[in-house]
Parts: structure tokens; C-alpha cells; sequence
């Protein structure tokens, strides 16, 4: 549905040049929910507002349904933005307008009948949860339905895509888990794309399908979220999914040592692995770190073993894991 191809973003200022967004290729597929991450100064914001043409880019092309973001005029930009919108980290509610005003908004804009936008402001708030609010004044709200309000608005122009701008970095955690699972029920209830903009794996973790990270500008990796996951790639990966790795082996262990990283996905989560892997294979496991993540909803883990000394010892444990189906990397050496 969407479909980037070496975008390229170039910022000037005092004659000094900043990429921002370097040769970006992506495809979002329709109805998926997309999450670009990437630390403080990645690019991504820069790239979410680039599929709207908020920002314009520098080179490169966005096609969105086949055509062509950069060729469009205002006319066309403007109806391109009603069918894709956007939510904001702060919101952006008009502080004088009830909630219901605000959700209209788009409607009045549009030249909507008064009684078809009143009615249609009634069915957006009862899909966020905020049929109660409706004459309530954002002032009065929390961060958290404030921005529900928001996405009732963005959603008044029946879109299909919407874009998320950091749309949780503002709340707290338990709010962040309720707002990410609107966006959930949103996107199977409605069926509409989901772009989510974010620096925080946990985001990822529980509403996303598919992800790219971005790392100074470029994509240092993407795919499906458990592919990533699974078969990390990227030092921008490792850092953001908590890579089990040698930065992450116990104080107590002063020196590095060589490591085998093993990966589990929800299938194996519950089997007993690694005792097992000493039983068939008479090996001693010295396990040096494990944890266990969501991941749209599915248990995935991670586990660092430290690696045999002797190397037909390894090759046994490293075999019988391959054997099994279960992704293993040599982590340090």
C-alpha cells in the first residue's frame, strides 16, 4: 500500500547540510501495523511526516496506492491527507472546543451536514471510549484521553492509513498499554494501516507486525517483528530488542567469554531446552543470561550459554540446536 523507494531528506542551515533520511526503501502492505524505531535523532519522524508531505523530501519517491506523494499538487495533497492522517506525541486538541467540537472538526471542514457529523462524532467517540466525554473541554482530560480524542479526530475522515508520531512517548505506562491496544482494535475492527513512529521497543514488542530500524538516517534493518528479533542483525538491533550478548554477560564474569546465543520462539517457550540439550548430549550447560519477551502477544526468549572449551563439545550443543529449529549465534569470541 505504501511504498518508499530511496528517499532521501536534506536539511540546510548556516550552509551547513544535514541528511536526515538517507536512501530509504521501504513497502508497507495493506492492513499491517509498521513500526519504525530508532534512537534520538534517527530520522524517523522526519521520514513519518515525509509519507503526508509535511516535510517534502529531497530525492527519492513515496507511492502511496500507486501513486506518487512527490507528484501530487495541493488539491490532491489535500485529499491525500484525508486519507492518510496523523497523531501527535502532543496531541494538538483546540483548547477552546469541547471534545465533540474537536472530533467534528474535519467534518465541519469538509462541508458535512451538522446532524450526519454529530452522528458520526457519536460513533468515533464510542470506538475510542469516550461517549461520556463529549462535552467535556481537553482541559479536563487526561494525557491518556486526550489522546483518544485525537485519533477520534484523526479517524473522522475515514481514512486508511494512520500515522503515529511518538503518539505514547507522552504517557505513562499503564495509559501507553491501553492506547497501543485501541490502536489494535482499531486496526482489526476498521482495517486500516497503522504506521507507528517510536524509540521504544516495548511499542514494538506488543502491537507491531513488521518493523524497520533506523539508525543515523538509514534502515540498518526491518522485517517481520519476530524475524528481527530472532535472527538480530544490526548494533542498532542488538540495542534496541536487549540483545543478549557479550555487553550484557554478569559483573561477576570480568572478562569476555565465549557465548552461544540461543533464541526461542512461543512454540518452544515452554520446553525444557537446555536440560535436553545436557541430557542428549552429556555436555555441562553453564547458562550466563535468559529473559522472556512478548511479542505481539506471543512468548519469544533469548539465553546465553557460555561456549564449551572443548570444540567437538560445541559443535554437539550448536548441531543438536540447529537440529531442533532453534536460531543460534556465536556472540563473542
Amino acid at each position: 500500500m505504501i511504498k518508499l523507494v530511496n528517499v532521501c531528506k536534506t536539511f540546510y542551515s548556516d550552509g551547513k547540510e544535514f541528511d536526515a533520511v538517507k536512501n530509504v526503501s521501504l513497502e508497507i502492505q495493506k492492513g499491517e501495523i509498521f513500526g519504525i524505531i530508532g534512537l534520538s535523532g534517527a530520522g524517523k519522524s522526519t521520514l513519518i511526516r515525509c509519507l503526508n508531505r509535511l516535510e517534502t523530501p529531497t530525492s527519492g519517491d513515496i507511492l502511496i496506492d500507486g501513486e506518487s506523494v512527490l507528484a501530487m499538487n495541493e488539491r490532491q495533497l489535500r485529499s491525500l491527507r484525508k486519507k492518510v492522517t496523523m497523531i501527535f506525541q502532543q496531541f494538538n486538541l483546540l483548547m477552546q472546543k469541547t471534545v465533540a467540537r474537536n472530533v467534528r472538526y474535519p467534518l465541519e471542514l469538509a462541508g458535512v451536514p451538522k446532524a450526519r457529523a454529530n452522528k458520526r462524532v457519536m460513533e468515533l467517540l464510542e470506538i475510542v471510549g469516550l461517549s461520556d466525554k463529549a462535552d467535556a473541554y481537553p482541559a479536563q482530560l487526561s494525557g491518556g484521553q486526550k489522546q483518544r480524542v485525537a485519533i477520534a479526530r484523526a479517524l473522522a475522515s475515514d481514512p486508511e492509513v494512520l500515522l503515529c508520531d511518538e503518539a505514547t512517548s507522552a504517557l505513562d505506562p499503564m495509559t501507553t498499554q491501553s492506547i497501543l491496544s485501541l490502536l489494535q482494535d482499531i486496526n482489526r475492527r476498521l482495517g486500516i494501516t497503522i504506521v507507528v513512529i517510536t524509540h521504544e521497543m516495548a511499542v514494538i514488542r506488543q502491537i507491531c507486525t513488521h518493523v524497520a530500524i533506523l539508525d543515523g538516517g538509514c534502515v540498518a534493518e526491518e522485517g517481520s517483528v519476530d524475524d528481527v528479533f530472532t535472527h538480530t542483525r544490526s548494533e542498532a538491533g542488538r540495542r534496541l530488542f536487549g540483545y543478549v550478548g557479550d555487553h550484557t554477560r554478569p559483573p561477576e564474569i570480568e572478562a569476555p567469554v565465549p557465548m552461544i546465543r540461543i533464541v526461542f520462539d512461543g512454540t518452544k517457550v515452554n520446553e525444557p531446552i537446555i536440560s535436553n540439550l545436557a541430557l542428549k548430549t552429556g555436555v555441562a550447560v553453564n547458562i550466563l543470561h535468559a529473559d522472556i519477551s512478548l511479542l505481539s502477544g506471543k512468548p519469544y526468549g533469548q539465553m546465553t550459554i557460555e561456549r564449551p572449551k572443548d570444540e567437538s563439545d560445541a559443535k554437539l550443543l550448536i548441531d543438536l540446536l540447529t537440529q531442533e529449529g532453534i536460531p543460534v549465534q556465536e556472540v563473542s569470541a
